[in-house]
């Protein structure tokens, strides 16, 4: 058997507080694109690292010699992010810090080429994550996200971040021809021998970079995160669903609590009384609280509600509509 490549990224707390975070702050972005500086702020506030940012040009964490390059990817249009178990993805890139050779270079010497730059390039943020190690040590690695763009789900892991040994690739020129506005390109595509898998693609215009293939892992990985932060099941008849405190707090005042038997009747009353008044405006506070409801409750929410961009947003405007009739 093959031994897995990942490796454990959260503590079972520190995972906990990743889920708990990304739907606080995905109850406030009302459908705005998940970025980086998102996951950086929620990866380093759950391990209790200091924040960094985010940055294109230099790792993304290094902190006590664990040195991660964060790699998002906008999984669209499916129904659960888990399908991509078991797939290979590309990356748009792995780093622009490289120049590529001619084109009339031999391919596998313009791989060689390209790969050592790769090599020295993650070898000089070894030496930089070093550098923040009482030990002298580092452990280096390549974190992996695929979130959802309705930001229902979200799916993270960890695997060693390894120089490629060019011997044990191969490479050629791949070339397509122009259409209409659009400029003819040749890519280097570069193999891996063992498998016959794609595992680069190196642009040669509009900027060089190296675009990786990543291996998602299957299910049963352990070291596999899936954080549900809108519509969770948590059993068959009950959703969960993340709400500013400002919300509920005004969502308890109209109805007395926030009990799941509570908040279902008031669902289900207003899907058949929809009231049509003037509403309150207030400012939501973070963090965000978890209320659940019944599923069918949390299905006609959609149906009264359906240009709705989160959860958040739902319980606002059943909220509102309350307050108006």
């Amino acid at each position: 058997m093959t031994p897995t490549r990942t490796v454990p990224a959260f503590t079972a707390i520190e995972a906990q507080r990743v889920h708990d975070l990304i739907a606080a702050r995905v109850a406030f972005m009302m459908g705005r694109k998940f970025e980086e500086a998102d996951w950086a702020e929620v990866y380093t506030t759950a391990k209790g690292i200091p924040i960094q940012g985010w940055s294109n040009l230099n790792i993304d964490v290094m902190y006590g010699g664990l040195g991660v390059e964060h790699k998002m990817v906008c999984y669209r249009s499916k129904p659960s992010v888990g399908e991509a178990c078991g797939s290979t993805l590309m990356h748009p890139a792995a780093t622009r810090s490289i120049r590529v050779p001619s084109l009339d270079t031999d391919p596998n010497e313009a791989m060689a080429d390209i790969l050592n730059q790769y090599a020295r390039l993650i070898q000089k943020r070894r030496e930089m994550v070093q550098a923040t190690s009482p030990a002298s040590t580092a452990d280096m690695r390549t974190g992996w996200l695929l979130w959802q763009e309705n930001l229902r789900e979200f799916l993270y892991f960890e695997e060693p971040m390894l120089a490629p040994i060019p011997d044990d690739y191969h490479a050629v020129w791949n070339s397509r021809p122009g259409n209409g506005n659009r400029k003819g390109s040749t890519n280097l595509w570069i193999y891996e021998k063992a498998t016959g898998r794609k595992r680069y693609s190196v642009t040669t215009v509009a900027g060089a970079k190296i675009q990786p293939y990543f291996d998602v892992p299957t299910p049963d990985d352990p070291n596999l995160y899936i954080f549900t932060v809108q519509g969770e099941l948590v059993s068959p008849r009950q959703v969960r669903v993340w709400v500013g405190q400002d919300t509920a707090r005004e969502l308890q005042r109209l109805l007395g609590d926030l009990e799941e038997t509570t908040l279902t009747k008031a669902v289900l009353d207003l899907a058949s009384n929809i009231g049509d008044g003037p509403a309150p405006e207030y400012a939501d506070t973070f963090p965000a609280i978890s209320i659940t409801i019944d599923t069918d409750a949390y299905l006609a929410l959609h149906t009264i509600f359906p240009k709705c961009v989160s959860d958040h947003h739902l319980v606002q405007s059943l909220v509102r509509c309350i307050a108006s009739r």
